[in-house]
């Protein structure tokens, strides 16, 4: 009969074993997948920061550029402007002198 009494108490051993380390992995598990977790958002978090710093950067240049462009377009415009306006004014000069002369 011992050794009935002595495979039962082994047996009970064994389940008790094997129930705590059935609990210590899924204890385990769960630490594993919410580390994954927190590891996931981190990465997204890193990952829409460095999208963000991009966007701005790009932003940045794209604004730099256009205003940029749009002194150069400004310089342009004026010159011409005031060649245009030097123009009309020589222009203005010789139509004085043609209506003078027409009417002496």
């Amino acid at each position: 009969m011992t050794t009935i009494s002595e495979a039962i108490t082994t047996i009970k051993k064994a389940e008790n074993a094997s129930d705590k380390l059935i609990e210590d992995a899924k204890v385990k598990s769960s630490e594993i997948i919410e580390e994954s977790k927190s590891k996931t958002i981190e990465t997204i978090e890193a990952a829409r920061e460095q999208a963000n710093s991009e966007a701005e950067k790009i932003l940045f240049e794209a604004e730099t550029s256009a205003k940029k462009e749009a002194y150069h377009i400004n310089r342009e415009t004026g010159e011409k402007v005031e060649q245009t306006k030097n123009k009309a004014t020589g222009m203005v000069d010789e139509a004085a002198e043609v209506i003078v002369k027409s009417i002496l």
